[in-house]
C-alpha cells in the first residue's frame, strides 16, 4: 500500500504545515495595520477631520501668541462690538473679545477633555484587566459596581457629582471621569477574557509565568486598538460634555473662559450680538465633529464601533 508522502499537518516542503492557517508574523501584521491606515486616512471625512483637530489643538497651544487681546480685559467703549478688524469675533456685554476668549475657552474645553478621559483609563483600564482575567467573584463584584454607575444617565451623574463637590474645572474633570469609566472597564474586560482564551496566554499559564507578567506583558498590548478608538470618539463627548456643565453654571467658573460658560452667557443677547454665541458654538462643533471623524477612520482600521457606551 502507497503511504501520503506529505501526511496531514506534515511540514511541505513550502516550509508551511498542510491543511493549517498561514502564520502571520508581528512584521506583517503590523505592515497590514499601517496599510490601513494610510488607506483610511486618504479618505475625505478623514482628512477634514485630523486638518481640523491639528489647528484646533495648535490655536489652543499658541493662544497667547496669537489672542491679540487679554481675554480677561475689559473695552469699556467696544461693548458688544460686532466682528471687525481690531475685535475678529466681536466683544461680549463686558467688552471682552469673544476671540481670545474662545482660544482660551478651548484650551480649556480640550484640558477637561483630556485630562478626565485619562483618569477615567487610569481607573477604567486596570478594573478590566483584572475582571477580565480573574473571572470569578471578582469579575462579578466588579461588573455589578460598574452597572450601577452605568445605571445613571452620564449627564445627571455628572450634574449630581459637581452639586455635591462644586463647581470648578477640576470637580468637572472629576465628574466627566466618573461617568465614563465603566466604558472603558467593560470594553478592556470584554477584550481581555477573548484574548485569556488564546494558546499563547494558556503557555504562558503552564510555564508557570506570573499573573501580573501574563496582564502586563501579553494582555494589555491586546486592548490597545479598541481603547485608542473609544479614547479617541470619548475626548469628543468629554469635551460636550464640559461644555453642557459649563452651560448650566457648574463648569469653569468666571473669569476662567469656557466654551460652555461662554455660550450660557450669550443666550440672553442672541438678537443684538449673535457672535457672543455663534463663535463658542461653531468651534465646540468643529472640536467634536474632529474627533468624531478620527475616531471613525480609526474604527474602521481597528474593526472597532465607535459609541460612546451610555446615554
Amino acid at each position: 500500500m502507497t503511504t501520503d508522502p506529505h501526511p496531514p499537518h506534515e511540514a511541505q516542503p513550502g516550509g508551511e504545515p498542510a491543511d493549517s492557517p498561514t502564520a502571520e508574523s508581528p512584521q506583517s501584521s503590523g505592515s497590514r495595520t499601517r496599510r490601513a491606515l494610510l488607506r483610511r486616512f486618504t479618505r475625505p471625512g478623514a482628512i477634514l477631520g485630523v486638518a481640523l483637530f491639528v489647528t484646533l489643538v495648535t490655536a489652543a497651544l499658541l493662544a497667547p501668541a496669537i489672542q491679540r487681546h487679554d481675554p480677561k480685559a475689559i473695552h469699556y467703549t467696544a461693548l458688544q462690538a460686532p466682528p471687525s478688524a481690531e475685535f475678529w469675533f466681536g466683544t461680549d456685554d463686558l467688552g471682552r473679545s469673544v476671540y481670545a476668549r474662545v482660544l482660551h475657552g478651548l484650551r480649556t474645553s480640550l484640558l477637561i477633555g483630556a485630562a478626565s478621559v485619562a483618569l477615567a483609563l487610569g481607573i477604567g483600564v486596570p478594573l478590566g484587566l483584572i475582571a477580565g482575567y480573574a473571572q470569578g467573584r471578582i469579575d462579578a463584584l466588579i461588573v455589578r459596581l460598574l452597572e450601577i454607575d452605568l445605571a445613571f444617565p452620564s449627564i445627571l451623574l455628572a450634574i449630581a457629582i459637581v452639586a455635591v463637590l462644586g463647581p470648578g474645572t477640576m470637580n468637572t474633570v472629576y465628574a466627566i471621569a466618573a461617568a465614563t469609566v465603566p466604558i472603558y472597564a467593560l470594553t478592556v474586560r470584554s477584550t481581555t477574557r477573548s484574548l485569556s482564551q488564546r494558546e499563547y496566554i494558556q503557555a504562558a499559564r503552564a510555564l508557570g509565568a506570573r499573573d501580573a507578567r501574563i496582564i502586563l506583558r501579553h494582555l494589555l498590548p491586546g486592548v490597545v486598538p479598541p481603547l485608542l478608538v473609544i479614547t479617541t470618539v470619548n475626548i469628543g463627548s468629554a469635551v460636550l460634555a464640559a461644555a453642557g456643565l459649563g452651560y448650566l453654571g457648574l463648569g469653569a467658573q468666571p473669569p476662567t473662559p469656557e466654551l460652555g460658560t461662554m455660550l450660557s452667557e450669550g443666550r440672553a443677547y442672541l438678537r443684538q450680538a449673535w457672535w457672543m454665541s455663534a463663535f463658542p458654538g461653531l468651534t465646540i462643533t468643529c472640536l467634536v465633529l474632529s474627533m468624531n471623524l478620527v475616531g471613525d477612520a480609526l474604527g474602521d482600521v481597528y474593526d472597532v464601533r465607535t459609541t460612546s457606551g451610555r446615554a
